[in-house]
């Protein structure tokens, strides 16, 4: 039988555990380079730039343009690699909680 406040429940522990995967992303770290490791860009789970780290040689007059494509680039490799990081620690969380039910994407509650 269909034991509708058992389920409610599950679903509350699993907001529950959402919520706290979602506090903990800050402690997730990527990072990625560009331009040859001429650039080294740091995020964190929650999007957020933590560090850039510019070789000294791009730091001239002439290099500008250049340098500010290549932290481009860092930043967009590191968002790219820690939204993995995220997704799979947040998929992690629910795991086993719930059924598996066709359609329904958990991932965005909370």
């Amino acid at each position: 039988m269909f034991d509708i406040a058992n389920l409610m429940g599950k679903v509350k522990e699993m907001q529950a555990k959402l919520q706290e995967a979602k506090d903990n992303l800050v402690h997730l770290k990527a990072s990625a380079e560009a331009g040859a490791g001429m650039v080294k860009a740091t995020v964190n789970g929650k999007k957020m730039v933590v560090s850039i780290d510019v070789d000294k040689d791009l730091l001239r007059p002439e290099d500008k343009e250049m340098m500010q494509d290549l932290i481009v680039a860092a930043i967009n490799k590191a968002m790219q690699e820690i939204e993995t990081q995220a997704e799979a620690e947040l998929r992690k969380t629910t795991e086993g909680i719930l059924p598996n039910i066709p359609g329904l994407d958990f991932n965005n509650m909370g």
